[in-house]
């Protein structure tokens, strides 16, 4: 997207001051936006700003809805939202017979409800405007079954049927509202490399063999970069994307 394509346009972006997030951010700045962040870790989130990767930013947790919906009016109190990407999530994985209750609840207020409250927040104004554009960032698990990662996988699927809902009620309504997702395949984030790094240590084998357990399930062979997910989001925004709505980019592998 060229640079000024989003001029005049205020963008949130959640867990925006690391990894994909951090990315998105980077990218609508790039493309002229304003943009807020909201993130749990202060030092990292000044550290976006001074690096010029957002305007501003407001601290909170996603997962404690108070604390995100007075995070976002305090940042709207600037400007309205435009734009809104529910980034922010996380993944637990386990065997469903070791997956109790309690951790099927932290992955559905991770990763379900904070997109929940997040739309709910912007979306009212958005359609007062007569424009806006919510992206959830979901994963290639709302698209199918992992082993050993049912509670992700269900949270993702609800994702996925949240915003497949959402964007026919505001199509329905003709608010000028569009609601996507975009679902990477597994990306060169911090969740990731955590990922390969249990893995190594759990199975006695080197990080890079690791690696593999996840590279080889994205179709290039290699992880997505977060780059590759911003140059989704702001196809999502730009001009010409008013007819996409309720759909799921894949990034799998880095096509999308």
């Amino acid at each position: 997207m060229m640079a000024g394509t989003l001029n005049t346009q205020h963008a949130l972006v959640t867990g925006g001051g690391r990894g994909i997030g951090r990315a998105i951010a980077a990218g609508l700045v790039g493309a002229g936006a304003r943009v807020s962040i909201i993130g749990r870790d202060v030092a990292t989130l000044e550290k976006a700003v001074a690096d010029g990767i957002a305007h501003a930013f407001a601290v909170a947790d996603v997962t404690d809805e108070a604390a995100t919906l007075a995070a976002i009016k305090s940042l709207a109190a600037v400007q309205p939202f435009d734009i809104a990407v529910a980034n922010a999530g996380g993944a637990e994985i386990a065997p469903f017979h070791r997956s109790d209750a309690a951790l099927f609840r932290r992955m559905f207020e991770l990763n379900v409800m904070s997109v929940r409250t997040v739309f709910d927040a912007v979306l009212g104004s958005m359609s007062d405007h007569g424009h806006g554009r919510a992206i959830a960032i979901a994963s290639t698990a709302g698209h199918r079954g992992y082993d050993g990662a049912s509670a992700y996988c269900a949270a993702k699927h609800a994702v996925l049927g949240l915003v497949k809902s959402l964007a026919l009620e505001h199509a329905r309504l003709g608010t000028g509202v569009t609601v996507n997702a975009i679902s990477p395949g597994y990306a060169n984030t911090d969740l990731v490399a955590r990922g390969v790094r249990g893995i190594a240590r759990k199975g006695g084998i080197s990080e890079e063999e690791a690696k593999s357990y996840f590279t080889t399930d994205n179709p290039m062979g290699r992880l997505v970069q977060p780059e590759e997910v911003a140059a989704a989001v702001l196809y999502l925004c730009g001009p010409g994307s008013g007819s996409i709505n309720g759909q799921s980019l894949l990034i799998n592998g880095g096509e999308f």
